[in-house]
C-alpha cells in the first residue's frame, strides 16, 4: 500500500467509519458508492461502535508476504453490532481462548512495518471485550 493510499483510507481503518444508506438505512463497511441492498447512492458517513462478536476464525501459520514474522496469528470474521461482517486480526488473546460468539471490541494497533524505511502501518484489530466493573451506588 502506498503512503498516500494509507492516509487516504485512515478514517475507515482506524475508527471504523463506513456509510449509511439514506434510502434503506443499511450500514456499510467498508464505504461504497452504491448500497448493495437497494442500489441507491450511499454517501452518508457512519461511525461504527467497534463492538461485535466473533462469527468465525482461523489461525494463520503461513502468513502472506510482509506478515511472516507475526505468524501464527488469528484472523476472524467479526459481526459488528450494527450488522456488517468484517475481517480483522485478533489481538490480546491466546489462540486457544478464541471462540465463536466471543464478544470483542475494536482497537487500533500496529499491523506491520513496510519497506526498508520501516514505515509503521496501523489498522484496526479486535480484542476480547473488556467488561467495565459494576459500581454499586447503594448507601
Amino acid at each position: 500500500m502506498s503512503l498516500a493510499a494509507y492516509w487516504r483510507t485512515s478514517k475507515q481503518r482506524m475508527s471504523l467509519v463506513g456509510e449509511i444508506c439514506p434510502h434503506c438505512g443499511a450500514k456499510l463497511f467498508p464505504p461504497r458508492d452504491v448500497c448493495p441492498k437497494c442500489s441507491g447512492p450511499a454517501r452518508e458517513p457512519f461511525t461504527f461502535s467497534g463492538k461485535g462478536v466473533v462469527y468465525s476464525f482461523s489461525t494463520l501459520y503461513a502468513a502472506p508476504k510482509g506478515f511472516e514474522k507475526y505468524a501464527p496469528y488469528v484472523v476472524a470474521l467479526i459481526k459488528l453490532e450494527e450488522g456488517p461482517l468484517i475481517t480483522a486480526q485478533l489481538t490480546d488473546v491466546e489462540q486457544d481462548e478464541v471462540y465463536i460468539g466471543m464478544p470483542v471490541e475494536m482497537v487500533t494497533r500496529k499491523i506491520r512495518e513496510e519497506g526498508d524505511d520501516g514505515i509503521i502501518l496501523y489498522n484496526y484489530k479486535f480484542r476480547p471485550l473488556l467488561q467495565k466493573a459494576a459500581v454499586s451506588l447503594s448507601r
